[in-house]
């Protein structure tokens, strides 16, 4: 299938330059568009014409794949060792790394307004455009067309090493916020007890914003706790998140079902009124 005329150079350009990183050509080459457009390229337009839909669907793929290579070639690992791979897999350093190692840099469309910013959001873009094009080959190739890009372009990434716990909570909070672009720091806000029986408490921020305080025997043990109690709040933010999304798209599944069971019953009812009809005539003649 070609460009329309509707499309610009830019775009026509891109999507060529993205088919040859990718190895593949598309048969429905506007679904490669969408997943390497940014949203500041659509304003005004549907969601179906970014990434930010197919960011979606290559999510939840990229999961599922990550997850049964792990699962396949690490048999002695538990489940845990298995989900602390698969989230280091598919952070969003990792993802955005491996896009812009591949030249995803040079293929997304950005809008007006983005580009007067000097792509501060390329980063992020990098991750999603990566996730989008997993589903924009699950949708023109088949799941394996998307397995072949995760095995050749993030799997080789896969190591035994991403199963061990971290250090410290510390190790770990810093971690999470570095696929962000931040790094926390800690701030002694208060010493409680005599010389010889002090407790510590610590905040640890990320920026300016203070994310959770904790308290120790020492500075250090402070620190960790501080740092512990901000990744148990953020881990449960995340799940509410998640909970909450999967809500609504099975809401949205529940009303689209719905819609369509109504459509069809209306057929239904018209096809019979036709037959009963006919029928009529025909028993009249």
């Amino acid at each position: 299938m070609t460009f329309t005329e509707n499309h610009t150079e830019e775009q026509k350009r891109k999507v060529e330059l993205a088919q040859k990183i990718l190895g593949y050509e598309f048969k429905n080459p506007e679904i490669l568009l969408a997943a390497i457009t940014h949203p500041s390229a659509t304003e005004g337009k549907p969601v179906k014409f970014s990434y930010e839909r197919l960011e979606f669907l290559g999510d939840s793929i990229l999961g599922a794949v990550v997850a049964s290579e792990a699962f396949h070639t690490y048999h002695e690992i538990d489940e845990g060792g298995l989900t602390r791979i698969k989230v280091a897999l598919v952070s969003g350093a990792s993802l955005s790394d491996v896009a812009e190692k591949l030249g995803f840099a040079d293929i997304i469309v950005f809008g007006s307004s983005e580009r007067g910013t000097g792509r501060r959001g390329l980063h992020s873009a990098l991750e999603n455009v990566y996730e989008a094009v997993v589903a924009a080959l699950y949708l023109d190739a088949g799941i394996e067309g998307a397995q072949l890009f995760i095995e050749r372009t993030l799997i080789p990434r896969m190591s035994i090493d991403m199963a061990k716990e971290p250090e410290n909570p510390k190790s770990a909070l810093q971690e999470k916020l570095q696929e962000e672009g931040i790094t926390p720091t800690y701030k002694l806000i208060e010493t409680q007890g005599p010389p010889h029986d002090r407790t510590f408490v610590s905040q640890v921020f990320a920026g300016m914003k203070a994310l959770a305080s904790g308290m120790g025997r020492t500075k250090k043990e402070a620190e960790s706790q501080a740092a512990k109690t901000a990744l148990d709040e953020m881990n449960s933010k995340q799940a509410a998140k998640a909970e909450a999304k999967a809500a609504r798209e099975q809401e949205k599944r529940a009303k689209r079902e719905k819609r369509e069971q109504e459509k069809r019953a209306k057929r239904e009812k018209r096809e019979q009124e036709k037959r009963a009809k006919a029928a009529a005539k025909h028993s009249q003649e």
